[in-house]
């Protein structure tokens, strides 16, 4: 079942933790929580609250970021918990310094529910190289939120990879939520990819930038035919706040875009497989649609 959620895009700084680990700095957390509560008290309802990629951890080099990472069942994602937990709603709260099991460094986004529990954790599969010194993912994530949709994450430079909206559509994902830190001109190319990500996989895209002096902001959100349905201008801090109806994605399917184009419905049962050679795999025309993939 698809519903409505309002999403609340917010275009801020980083926080400064001083090259610290978040969980030294109880200040820093304390106004994390403060500002999610602020934002929580514009939505009446359902709110899922999203913040830039590594939002939490300041604007320090690879060593500092290294040096800030903890596993996932440590105490800043039990901290994070109990801030979704207080104000009551689903939260992404931008990525975060994870140190794997066996001690890489992943660049991870978590997604709480409003009750505080963990619900998914996505390590970002294309780190920006050679600048960006995180291990990279190996699987494409999507989380389900209760009678409203399904989530698919990613990160940043991962929206360059058509690889990654393509698989997170197909995995059912409704919306894909793009948390992002650039700091670079290209920006601009950024908000035709999330434009184009949309479009060609028929999902709402939300890319969050962060806020200047640091990041270009311009933060989007995307419908499913590409209309642009909010936009930061420019770099200045602020909040997106938009009503999104997940069940629209299954009408934009269904007509097609523009009224026209239903991508997922190109193939026929009696089809042959498409061979695509750069990944020594091929289109199975059995698997291609979302619909398809969940019925087997």
């Amino acid at each position: 079942m698809s519903g409505s959620i309002t999403v609340a895009a917010v275009q801020a700084a980083p926080l400064d933790v001083a090259g610290l680990p978040v969980f030294d700095r109880q200040d820093t957390v304390t106004e994390f929580a403060a500002d999610v509560l602020r934002v929580r008290s514009a939505v009446t309802g359902p709110a899922l609250i999203v913040y830039p990629e590594i939002h939490l951890f300041g604007t320090g080099d690879a060593d500092v970021l290294a040096a800030a990472a903890e596993p996932l069942d440590g105490p800043l994602i039990a901290a994070l918990g109990e801030v979704a937990r207080t104000a009551d709603a689903w939260l992404v709260p931008g990525s975060v310094c994870e140190r794997g099991e066996n001690g890489e460094f992943f660049n991870t986004a978590p997604v709480f529910a409003p009750d505080g529990g963990l619900m998914a954790s996505y390590r970002k599969i294309f780190p920006w190289r050679p600048y960006e010194k995180y291990t990279p993912g190996d699987s494409f994530v999507t989380v389900d939120i209760p009678d409203v949709g399904r989530l698919g994450l990613s990160i940043c430079y991962d929206a360059w990879f058509p690889e990654v909206s393509r698989h997170l559509a197909w995995m059912g994902a409704d919306l894909i939520v793009n948390v992002v830190k650039t700091t670079t001109e290209d920006r601009s190319q950024e908000l035709v990819l999330a434009r184009a990500n949309s479009i060609v996989n028929q999902v709402f895209t939300v890319s969050v930038n962060c806020a200047g002096p640091v990041g270009k902001g311009r933060s989007i959100i995307v419908d499913p035919e590409g209309t642009v349905l909010q936009e930061n201008s420019d770099e200045a801090a602020g909040v997106l706040y938009q009503r999104i109806d997940l069940a629209s994605v299954a009408a934009v399917r269904e007509r097609g875009t523009a009224g026209t184009n239903r991508m997922w419905d190109q193939f026929g049962p009696s089809d042959r497989p498409i061979a695509l050679p750069l990944y020594d795999g091929r289109i199975d025309p059995q698997r291609w649609s979302p619909s398809n993939r969940h019925a087997n």
